[in-house]
């Protein structure tokens, strides 16, 4: 099943995402206990969330007794990329160098912030021969 980027997920599922990241696992009631700092949550109400996330491929799950542990699927780095593709689909007509390029020109870079993507696009042109 594909799954869905990050950028589409409600304001819950980023942060219940964000503290499976942290925890790296947790109980629904850790998830929830966590939440409860922000806002009270139903158990139900995390467990729903918990279990869509899983069927997106976002989180997995372990029986631990009569409780399930839930972990992250996906890392945060591909979380972004998906998130970030979509972003340059959307705002920069899928092009990624249109957004090096404003990049480039838009923000406040030095020369050592220069010379650094300089040695990722060196690193680049070694890896395509």
């Amino acid at each position: 099943m594909k799954s869905k980027l990050i950028d589409r997920f409600g304001s819950l599922q980023r942060q219940i995402m964000e503290i499976l990241w942290e925890l790296g696992e947790a109980s629904v009631h850790d998830v929830r206990d966590r939440l409860a700092k922000k806002k009270p949550l139903a158990y139900t109400t995390v467990l729903t969330v918990l279990q869509k996330l899983e069927l997106a491929g976002w989180a997995k799950h372990r029986e631990d007794g009569r409780s399930y542990i839930y972990a992250p699927a996906k890392t945060r780095i591909e979380a972004g990329s998906g998130a970030l593709q979509n972003f340059i689909k959307q705002v920069f007509q899928g092009d990624p160098l249109l957004l090096f390029q404003h990049l480039v020109e838009t923000a406040d870079l030095d020369e050592k912030d220069l010379a650094e993507l300089k040695r990722i696009i060196d690193e680049k042109r070694k890896g395509l021969k």
